[in-house]
């Protein structure tokens, strides 16, 4: 006995070192992504600002002045200028060749996050072969999976207030672009260069309103929040022994129900979020 509890605890060590590996290379994929992101953006963002101002300048010589734009627009300028230096200084391997000819830092090269996601890869293909291979009992199975339930209630959650921000963020738009643009139309002798803002709140409204409606936000909030609820409820029903397991003598058969319960609500979840990605359809004719 103590000898299947040695190798069992050996088995489950083996898996917890395959999950911390996987877990360095998601943590590694985010790291380059976001330095890939941060260093083009960086050297992008100044010739981007100069190509605006000098387009602008181009479409609207002689009719607006936007002498204080390009004043305004020169400390910005100079802010990308010093970050771009900052963010190359970081990059480069070597500070002898500042502005050029020196190699990137392997964490901020394009392939870097690709190569990540092939050991990603890998690394969950051995995590499922490992787990083939041990052949640990259905309980103890039951039992790891109860105590991996309160990272999915909180994964439901947290992609749930992400999607609710999202909604909250468009509807605000939609709010305060439609006042402003009820409120600049009103106006009779509205200056023609500030019909252009009249056209971009409209367009504002429009857009939010359409992504909206399209990618429907607040449900999959709404059924997001209500799984985990759910879950969570079961959770704690199965651990104070309240509810549909009170009065339950057999801890297995309460554990079974309890994964059985949990399976069938992620499962309502996955189909409510297939429908709701499935497109609107619209009658014809």
């Amino acid at each position: 006995m103590a000898q299947s509890t040695s190798a069992a605890e050996r088995a489950i060590e083996e898996l917890l070192s395959h999950d911390r590996q996987i877990h360095a290379l998601r943590g590694e994929i985010l790291n380059a992504r976001l330095k890939r992101f941060l260093l083009i953006s960086s050297y992008s963002s100044a010739p981007a600002l100069l190509l605006i101002l000098f387009v602008g300048n181009i479409f609207t010589w002689g009719r607006i002045d936007l002498a204080r734009v390009n004043l305004a627009c020169i400390p910005t300028f100079v802010a990308l200028l010093v970050l771009c230096a900052v963010v190359r200084r970081s990059s480069i391997t070597s500070t002898l060749y500042f502005w050029g000819g020196a190699d990137l830092e392997p964490q901020w090269q394009a392939g870097r996050a690709a190569a990540k996601r092939i050991d990603l890869e890998l690394a969950l293909e051995r995590k499922r072969l490992s787990a083939v291979s041990i052949d640990l009992p259905s309980e103890t199975r039951r039992h790891i999976y109860r105590e991996t339930v309160p990272v999915a209630i909180d994964q439901y959650r947290s992609d749930g207030l992400r999607y609710r921000r999202i909604h909250n963020f468009f509807q605000s738009v939609i709010i305060v672009g439609s006042l402003a643009t009820s409120t600049a139309a009103s106006l009779a002798e509205t200056p023609a260069p500030y019909k252009w803002i009249t056209v971009g709140t409209s367009f504002s409204v429009g857009l939010a309103a359409g992504f909206t409606g399209y990618f429907k936000f607040r449900e999959r909030s709404f059924y997001l929040q209500q799984t985990a609820d759910s879950i969570e409820e079961e959770y704690g029903a199965v651990n104070l022994k309240i509810g549909r397991y009170m009065g339950s003598t057999d801890d297995e058969a309460a554990l079974l129900e309890f994964t059985e319960r949990v399976e069938t609500l992620k499962n309502d979840q996955r189909k409510r979020q297939q429908q709701l990605d499935q497109p609107t359809e619209t009658p014809e004719g």
